[in-house]
């Protein structure tokens, strides 16, 4: 799924309407990426925490009280660790504008990762980011990676920090992402690509 907009209050033109020459970078670009397959992971966490809660509320279980509450707290604990995980990963919102970088997940926009301009010494595009070399689904930290919050596998950009450390983000149009970052930064509009 494909999600982008553009704000242009300073200036009408975009790119891809034939004027690429003298097109201006958008003000504020936006762009998403969303994994509908997590929702599957989604219903299994509420399927555990409904068993966790039918297991309270039924009274016959006969092993005793300490294994009842063990399963209880087991199914609801696992539950709402599913629910969290994959509700606040299904998608990610990334805004670009003047001055800073804003990566926010899920539906309730946490964990939020906001990153000045300024601290950014380069962008880079990504052409296939997968789950397999983070080590799965979202927020993620590798020591000889970086920082990466992937929902889904495919194109991404890498911002390269100041400080050394890498932030990768996997969202749609990120090559847009990545010109629109050069340009504020100054770098030229040729995205490199990494692998």
């Amino acid at each position: 799924m494909r999600e982008h907009s553009r704000e242009h209050p300073e200036d009408p033109r975009t790119p891809g309407n034939g004027d690429e020459a003298g097109a201006a970078p958008p003000v504020v670009w936006t762009g998403r990426a969303t994994n509908r397959i997590q929702w599957v992971l989604a219903a299994a966490g509420a399927a555990c925490l409904a068993l966790g809660i039918e297991l309270a509320v039924d009274n016959s279980w006969t092993s005793g009280l300490a294994p009842l509450a063990m399963a209880v707290v087991g199914c609801v604990a696992a539950g709402l660790l599913m629910l969290y995980g994959t509700i606040a990963f299904v998608h990610v919102a990334v805004r670009v504008d003047q001055d800073n970088l804003e990566v926010r997940c899920g539906h309730i926009g946490v964990p939020r990762t906001r990153i000045p301009l300024t601290q950014v010494i380069g962008a880079d595009f990504a052409p296939r980011v997968t789950p397999r070399q983070w080590g799965g689904w979202g927020y993620r930290w590798r020591p000889e990676k970086g920082t990466a919050v992937v929902v889904r596998r495919g194109e991404g950009f890498v911002l390269r920090l100041g400080d050394g450390r890498t932030l990768t983000v996997t969202v749609d149009d990120a090559e847009t992402a990545v010109r629109v970052i050069r340009d504020r930064l100054h770098l030229g509009t040729t995205p490199p690509r990494t692998t």
